[in-house]
C-alpha cells in the first residue's frame, strides 16, 4: 500500500479493505465494471478522492475512490481482455498459431465457461473485424470438438465448458443424451449426435446401444408427444445409415407408424416439426399409407405452409407422381379451394415446376382466396403483401392473357372489398400500365381519379427522391422493427409490435399514394403556358377592394411557396382562378371566409430558376423521416 493510500486511511476517508482494492487501480491498470464494461485506470488522485477511468462509452470517467472499490473488479496483466488491450497483434498471432489454446485461457479467465457471444466480445473488434472472427470462430470450434477438453453446447445461448479430463469425441454428446429427462431435450441431444457422426467411425457398439435407447424413448413417447417421437425416430434412422452392420431393434417402432398412428391429426403433427426434419417424414408416406399415399397427400398439402408443399412436391416428382400432383393443383385453382400457402408458393415459383397453372385464372384464385380469408377474419396478409410488394406480379400473371381475361380481373379488383383504396389504385395502375385499354374500364367503374398532374421538374425529383426513401430506407428499416418486435415474445401485449405494425400499414398506403401519384405525373417547366385565361404556368396579378395588387403565381400540382406567392393549380385558390380571363371579378377563399378580387393581367411564369431554389431547400435530407 502507497504512503497516499496510507494516509488516507489514517484520515478515515476510505476504509482497509477498500485501499486494498484501490492499490490494484494505479494508473495504466484494467478494470472491469458491471454497467460500462471494461475500462483502464487513466488517473487517481486521492487528496481530491477521484479516480478517473477510460471505458469504452466514456473516456475519464470520474469516480469518487470508495465507490471505484465497490464497483470495479481488478483485472491483471495476463487476463484475456488487458492482453488483447494492450496488445492485440499478439493475441490474434496466438488465435492463429494455437486457438485452442487462447479458448482455453478465455474460459479460464471467465471462471471455466463462456458462451461463444462472450467469446466473440472479447476479440471483436479489437483482434479480429467481425467477419474475420465469424471464419476464425468456424474453423476453431471442429478444432475444440477434436480436443476433447472443450464440452460444446447445444443451444448457442449456452456456454462453452472447460473440462479438466479429456473425454473423447462424441462421447460426450451420448452421455448428455442419456442424461435428458425430457424428449425435448433427447431431441436436442441427438441433433447434436447427428451432426456429429463422423466422430464414431469406431464405436459400433455404442451407436448400436444408442439405438435402442432411441427407440425406447420414442415408443414411450408416441402417444403424448408423437412429433417429439417421429424426431427420435429420424435421427434413429439417420444413426443406422451410417454403418451395415446397424438395424432397428426387433419390434422397433418407425417413422411410418408415427405417421399411420397420426393420419386424422398429420397437419398438427407437421406443424410441431421442425421445417428441416418435414421432407425426410414426408418421404415416408408411401411406406405408412400405401396406395393411398397421395391421396393423403393432398390432404396435407392443403393445409401446409408454403415450404412443406415445397417438400411435397419434391417427394411428388420422386415418385414419379408429378403429374397426378400437377392434375390437383390446377383442379384447387379451378374450385377455388387452393389455400393461401399453396398460392403464395406458386406465386414465388412463377410456374417453374408447373408452368401451366401460371396465369390468369391463378390470380382470380388469388383473389378469391384473398376474399375468403377476410371473410373468416384471418389476419394473416402474406398473401396480399406479396401481391403488392412484387411489382411485377400481376403483370406476370396478365402478360399473355386475353383480352376478356384482363377486362374480368380488372373489374373483379375494382369490386373487390379486400385492397385499401390506395392499395387498390397501385394495383389497377399496374394492370393499366400494361393494358392501357383498361382505362376507360377503371375511369367508368371506379371512384379513382386517374386524371394526370401537371407538376415541376424540380417537384417531380423531389417526389422521386423521398419515394426512393421511402422504399429504401423507411420500409425496411420498419421490417427490422417488426422482426425485433416479434422476438420480444408474447405479440397479443408486445405493443412494439403493434406501433411497428401500424407504422407498417401508414408505410404502405404512402407507398401505394406515391406509386400512383408517380404514375400520374408528367413534368413540365411551363413553357408556352396559355396567356389569355389564367393556366398552369401563369402569373395572375389581381386588385382587390382596397385597391391594392397582388400576384399569384399559379403553377404545379405539388408546387406551393407562399413567400414566392406559388400557389398549387389544385389548390382551393388556384383552382378558383384557373381559366378566368382578366377583368373578371373572382371570389377566393380565405381563413375568414372569402374576398372578391379583379384580375388585372396575365403573363408566363418565368422565374422558373427561382422555384427550383426553393424546392432544393426544401428537400429532406436523406437520413430524416420525409
Amino acid at each position: 500500500m502507497t504512503e497516499e493510500l496510507q494516509l488516507a486511511v489514517e484520515s478515515g476517508s476510505i476504509t482497509p479493505k477498500a485501499a486494498e482494492i484501490i492499490a490494484l487501480l494505479t494508473p495504466g491498470a484494467f478494470c472491469l465494471h458491471k454497467s460500462w464494461g471494461f475500462g483502464r485506470v487513466a488517473e487517481w488522485s486521492l487528496p481530491t478522492g477521484l479516480i478517473l477511468i477510460d471505458f469504452d462509452s466514456r473516456k475519464r470517467h470520474p469516480m469518487q475512490a470508495p465507490y471505484a472499490a465497490e464497483t470495479l473488479s481488478p483485472i491483471p496483466n495476463e487476463h484475456i481482455l488487458a492482453r488483447s488491450a494492450s496488445d492485440a497483434a499478439a493475441v490474434k498471432t496466438a488465435a492463429t498459431k494455437d486457438p485452442v489454446g487462447l479458448v482455453r485461457d478465455i474460459l479460464r479467465d471467465h471462471g471455466g465457461r463462456a458462451t461463444p457471444t462472450q467469446i466473440s466480445a472479447v476479440l471483436t473488434p479489437i483482434v479480429f473485424t467481425l467477419p474475420a472472427y465469424k471464419k476464425w470462430w468456424e474453423a476453431t470450434k471442429k478444432k475444440l470438438k477434436g480436443d476433447g477438453h472443450f464440452q460444446l453446447p447445444v443451444k448457442k445461448t449456452d456456454p462453452i465448458v472447460l473440462l479438466d479430463v479429456a473425454v473423447a469425441p462424441g462421447s460426450g454428446l451420448i452421455e448428455r443424451f442419456r442424461g435428458a429427462r425430457h424428449l425435448k431435450d433427447q431431441v436436442a441431444a441427438l441433433d447434436q449426435v447427428t451432426k456429429a457422426l463422423g466422430d464414431f467411425v469406431d464405436e459400433v457398439e455404442e451407436l448400436r446401444s444408442l439405438a435402442a435407447q432411441i427407440e425406447e424413448a420414442a415408443h414411450k413417447g408416441r402417444k403424448l408427444q408423437p412429433a417429439q417421437a417421429l424426431e427420435l425416430l429420424l435421427a434413429r434412422d439417420e444413426i443406422l445409415a451410417r454403418h451395415d452392420a446397424l438395424q432397428p431393434g426387433e419390434n422397433a417402432p418407425a417413422v411410418a407408424d408415427i405417421l399411420t398412428g397420426e393420419q386424422s391429426r398429420l397437419p398438427e403433427l407437421f406443424a410441431a416439426l421442425p421445417a428441416s426434419k418435414q421432407r425426410r417424414a414426408v418421404e415416408q408416406f408411401p411406406v405408412a399409407f400405401g396406395e393411398d399415399w397421395m391421396k393423403i397427400l393432398f390432404r396435407l398439402a392443403q393445409q401446409a405452409p408454403a415450404r412443406l408443399v415445397v417438400d411435397i412436391t419434391r417427394v411428388a416428382k420422386k415418385e414419379g407422381r408429378e403429374a397426378e400432383f400437377a392434375a390437383a393443383l390446377a383442379r384447387w385453382i379451378s374450385e377455388r379451394s387452393a389455400s393461401s400457402e399453396i398460392l403464395i408458393w406458386l406465386c414465388k415459383e412463377r410456374g417453374a415446376d408447373f408452368p401451366n397453372l401460371f396465369g390468369p385464372d391463378l390470380l382470380s384464385a388469388v383473389f378469391s382466396a384473398l376474399e375468403l380469408d377476410q371473410l373468416n377474419e384471418k389476419r394473416g396478409t402474406r398473401l396480399q403483401d406479396l401481391l403488392f410488394d412484387d411489382r411485377e406480379l400481376i403483370s406476370d400473371f396478365i402478360k399473355d392473357a386475353k383480352p376478356d381475361e384482363v377486362r374480368d380481373l380488372t373489374r373483379r379488383l375494382i369490386m373487390s372489398p379486400v385492397f385499401e383504396e390506395m392499395i387498390k389504385r397501385s394495383l389497377l395502375g399496374r394492370i393499366i400500365k400494361l393494358h392501357p385499354e383498361m382505362q376507360s374500364l377503371v375511369s367508368g367503374e371506379s371512384t379513382s381519379q386517374t386524371e394526370t398532374l401537371t407538376v415541376s421538374w424540380a417537384s417531380l425529383e423531389k417526389r422521386k427522391e423521398e419515394f426512393e426513401d421511402l422504399i429504401n430506407r423507411q420500409i425496411p428499416e420498419n421490417l427490422r422493427d417488426i422482426t425485433i418486435a416479434k422476438e420480444e415474445g408474447d405479440l397479443r401485449e408486445n405493443f412494439g409490435f403493434k406501433a411497428a405494425k401500424e407504422q407498417q400499414r401508414v408505410l404502405q398506403r404512402r407507398r401505394a399514394e406515391g406509386e400512383r401519384d408517380l404514375e400520374l405525373s408528367r413534368g413540365t417547366n411551363f413553357e408556352n403556358a396559355d396567356t389569355s385565361q389564367v393556366s398552369i404556368g401563369t402569373s395572375v396579378s389581381v386588385r382587390l377592394s382596397d385597391g391594392k395588387e397582388e400576384t399569384f403565381n399559379i403553377l404545379g400540382a405539388w408546387d406551393s411557396a407562399p413567400d414566392l406567392s406559388i400557389v398549387s393549380y389544385k389548390a382551393a385558390i388556384g383552382q378558383a382562378l384557373m381559366g378566368h380571363k382578366p377583368g373578371d371579378e373572382v371570389e377566393l377563399p380565405s381563413e375568414g371566409g372569402t374576398y372578391t378580387v379583379a384580375i388585372q393581367s396575365i403573363s408566363a411564369f418565368t422565374a422558373i430558376d427561382v422555384l427550383r431554389e426553393k424546392v432544393h431547400a426544401l428537400r429532406p435530407s436523406k437520413n430524416v423521416e420525409a
